[in-house]
């Protein structure tokens, strides 16, 4: 999918509008949070997920508490 979208005066700040159709695709809605990635292919817009974030930090604070308990299974 690709979408021409312009650069514009928001303000006294420069934005991009985007249309509904994107961001029903990005499950967002005005007031939402985006987070702009550069990536190897250019850059990439998507919704912050603080659940998932959470999640991986739990998933990283487990991990090392039982770091040798891990390391024992996986061999």
């Amino acid at each position: 999918m690709s979408v021409i979208v312009k650069v514009t005066t928001v303000g006294s700040s420069v934005g991009i509008v985007l249309p509904k159709e994107i961001l029903s695709k990005l499950h967002v809605q005005k007031g939402d949070s985006l987070y702009i990635t550069e990536t190897p292919d250019g850059v990439q817009l998507t919704p912050y997920d603080e659940r998932f974030v959470r999640v991986m930090e739990a998933a990283d604070r487990v991990m090392r508490e039982n770091r040798d308990v891990l390391r024992k299974l996986a061999e």
